[in-house]
């Protein structure tokens, strides 16, 4: 997932603490945003420090970051997300009512009506034991799978057992959708490539080898994208195999990465960019970024679920 250029250049997650409800606005809140095609999830964590306002904000593409620039008044909050030269600010006015945030987006002329649910906190501990790995992959063809976003540019394909994407174009997710799991993959990622697999569609798994440097550790290859930089940095491997197994139960995540643990056991506090939607509290399916770069391959695909 590549950088958004917005009003802030803060790229460093301050974790979205609970002060307790005396202000409406205060909480996690998704956004389902209408875009001319689908939808755009959102995604805002307001805080109460010290009797101010901490706000960061997940836009559509791009990583997470600090609003600086809000006025709140009573119940009713506006926010200047963006601006960026001679184009109109992009600004957010949200009411709270009834336990959202109600309100609309303007930037110049256009208006999008906008409503915010509060995310759920999904407690819940990991399970006793996990059945059987499953394979998500059959390393013959696609099924199970199908191309979203630009598929119309397809390219998807199956080669000597890898399912690989031979160039920029669609994405590709999983027909099946999953809530807790132990999953298992296998990548080859090049060097320039960016990618990412995305957990219930909604937290991205960064997969990049672009140049050294050029993103911060929680964009960086392993991290939970703009959210968790991993606790191990290990050597880049363009061109060769490296293996993830990610353990996700409700928020919490595990990465470990060629058997070496990197994520232990930390809380996702929200969506990523490029998020299917911002239902945080619903199953969703597994998906594999292809609108970057191709080049990519992977193999050994599998899930393990709670044993019943």
């Amino acid at each position: 997932m590549r950088r958004f250029l917005l009003l802030t250049l803060s790229c460093a997650l301050v974790p979205i603490a609970s002060f307790g409800q005396s202000n409406p606005f205060v909480g996690t809140w998704g956004f389902d945003v209408p875009t001319r095609y689908s939808i755009g999830a959102n995604w805002l964590g307001v805080s109460d420090n010290g009797g101010k306002l901490e706000i960061w904000f997940q836009p559509t593409g791009g990583h997470v970051f600090q609003i600086p620039d809000y006025k709140l008044n009573g119940s009713h909050l506006t926010l200047t997300i963006s601006s960026e030269g001679n184009r109109p600010p992009l600004v957010w006015e949200l009411d709270a009512n009834d336990g959202k945030l109600v309100g609309a987006e303007t930037q110049g002329t256009k208006t999008i009506q906008l409503t915010g649910n509060p995310e759920p906190p999904l407690n819940r501990p990991e399970p006793p034991s996990w059945g059987a790995p499953q394979p998500l992959f059959d390393e013959k063809d696609l099924q199970g799978w199908q191309p979203i976003g630009n598929v119309a540019e397809n390219h998807w394909t199956v080669q000597d057992g890898d399912l690989v994407n031979l160039q920029h174009g669609a994405n590709l997710k999983t027909l099946q959708k999953f809530t807790d799991f132990k999953l298992h993959f296998e990548v080859n990622c090049p060097d320039n490539a960016n990618s990412g697999f995305y957990l219930r569609g909604r937290y991205e798994l960064q997969l990049e080898y672009e140049a050294p440097g050029e993103n911060p550790p929680n964009r960086a290859m392993g991290s939970i994208y703009g959210r968790i930089a991993p606790s191990v940095q290990q050597p880049r491997k363009p061109g060769q195999w490296e293996s993830f197994d990610v353990t996700l139960v409700g928020r919490t995540v595990t990465v470990v990465r060629d058997g070496t643990m990197t994520i232990d056991h930390q809380k996702i506090d929200g969506i990523t960019g490029g998020a299917l939607d911002a239902d945080e509290g619903e199953p969703g399916p597994f998906y594999i970024q292809g609108d970057h770069t191709g080049g990519l391959k992977f193999r050994n695909i599998t899930v393990a679920l709670p044993a019943k």
